[in-house]
């Protein structure tokens, strides 16, 4: 489905052939199927809906630009998934991926803030924050996705999260995190899936 857009430079939709293989990565790790996903900084919600078309259980959406949610509202309603999400009209870096109605835990997270919000990843910026509230809002397996510019890389860890891939396609990175296992079974334990570093250069940039 062709999602609309506002125009401008306001949204930063992503790449077809980028999301494509983002997901590809993320059927290694048996998502997103029947999971709960929530789409931070979402824009128009591109990855947050492919989630649903890919059998997602349900998406809250956290966008904070007015302009930007108008048009994610409509993009919602046109795939048909009006039921199967909430919008959040806030900062995500003030409350994370909270839990909808006292829901259950999120599966998947995407964390996508404009690139000069990700300048600094350091242990006292913005981002190493956001991962401090997302300790408590995601369940001990989920997967934590953050999009970069390529320059940026992430540090290998945040409070209990890990870094256990990064991807590089065109000018963009995605870090994925996963929580470090706690008691005497996790501890000095790796995660258990393999790492990779997978660098494409296409013809055509994200947009």
């Amino acid at each position: 489905m062709k999602l609309q857009s506002p125009g401008g430079d306001v949204s930063r939709p992503i790449l077809d052939r980028v999301k494509e293989s983002l997901y590809s990565v993320l059927y290694q790790y048996a998502l997103p199927a029947d999971a709960r996903v929530a789409d931070l900084f979402c824009g128009v919600g591109s990855l947050g809906l492919e989630a649903l078309s890919r059998g997602a259980e349900f998406v809250t959406f956290v966008e904070r630009d007015t302009r930007i949610r108008v048009v994610l509202e409509k993009n919602i309603a046109k795939a048909g998934f009006a039921k199967e999400t909430k919008v959040i009209a806030t900062d995500a870096f003030q409350v994370g991926a909270m839990p909808v109605g006292g829901q259950a835990q999120y599966d998947l997270v995407f964390v996508d803030p404009p690139y000069p919000l990700t300048r600094d990843v350091g242990l006292d910026s913005q981002l190493a924050g956001l991962m401090t509230l997302l300790e408590t809002q995601v369940t001990d397996h989920a997967l934590v996705s953050v999009r970069t510019a390529k320059k940026v890389c992430l540090l290998q860890q945040y409070g209990r999260f890990e870094r256990l891939d990064r991807r590089v396609w065109g000018s963009m990175a995605v870090c994925l995190l996963r929580l470090r296992p706690t008691g005497p079974a996790g501890a000095g334990e790796s995660i258990g899936e393999p790492s990779f570093l997978d660098e494409v250069d296409f013809d055509r940039q994200e947009q």
